[in-house]
């Protein structure tokens, strides 16, 4: 029993159940140990809660936002970002119910805030710049976890001939992903083409 095999347990049973997955019941019944047991290893939910944040945000890379100009930084960070949550799309609601204290995860908001102040964004700017770049990020992340395509005008292509239109050219696409990827990838390009302040 390890508090990283707390936060790992807890992990997967998110993947399988969602949010409702991180309950400490259930944490300390996939282990196999009495509830009470675990907070020998982690204090409450919430600390448990921050290691599962701690274990899918250690991927992100913010090397970029130390190393590369503004623009080039902000495209590496994001689909470095996105490729880390896209593993473990589920967790994202668990996650926003608890305040952001993992250290992992501070320090590549130091890069960030670090990166921006560079750019010319005042303080009081970055938190807000870095909540629309996160908002973005994680809303492409919940869209890649649900159908792929989540319109449908089939039937109704004479009330929504433009919109119809525009749906039937998904069917040139990849039927795996034809539309979340490129919708994150303008969407980032749109961001980050105004990432410099006015």
């Amino acid at each position: 029993m390890s508090r990283e095999l707390i936060a790992r347990t807890a992990l997967a049973l998110v993947d399988r159940h969602g949010p409702d997955g991180a309950s400490i019941r259930r944490v300390a019944a996939r282990l196999g140990v009495n509830p009470a047991s675990l907070y020998n290893h982690v204090p409450h939910r919430a600390a448990m809660i921050e290691d599962v944040r701690a274990l899918v945000s250690a991927p992100i890379d913010s090397q970029p936002l130390r190393d590369l100009p503004w623009e080039d930084a902000l495209r590496a960070w994001g689909r470095s970002y996105r490729r880390a949550f896209a593993r473990h799309p589920r967790v994202v609601p668990l996650l926003m119910t608890e305040r952001a204290s993992a250290p992992v995860l501070l320090a590549q908001y130091e890069d960030f805030a670090a990166a921006a102040e560079a750019a010319g964004w005042t303080l009081r700017e970055v938190i807000p710049l870095l909540t629309a770049f996160e908002s973005f990020i994680l809303g492409s992340v919940l869209d890649m976890s649900g159908p792929a395509v989540v319109f449908d005008p089939t039937g109704q292509e004479e009330a929504f001939p433009r919109f119809s239109a525009a749906f039937a050219t998904l069917a040139d696409e990849d039927p795996e992903d034809p539309v979340a990827t490129r919708a994150f990838e303008l969407g980032l390009d749109m961001l980050i083409a105004s990432a410099r302040p006015r």
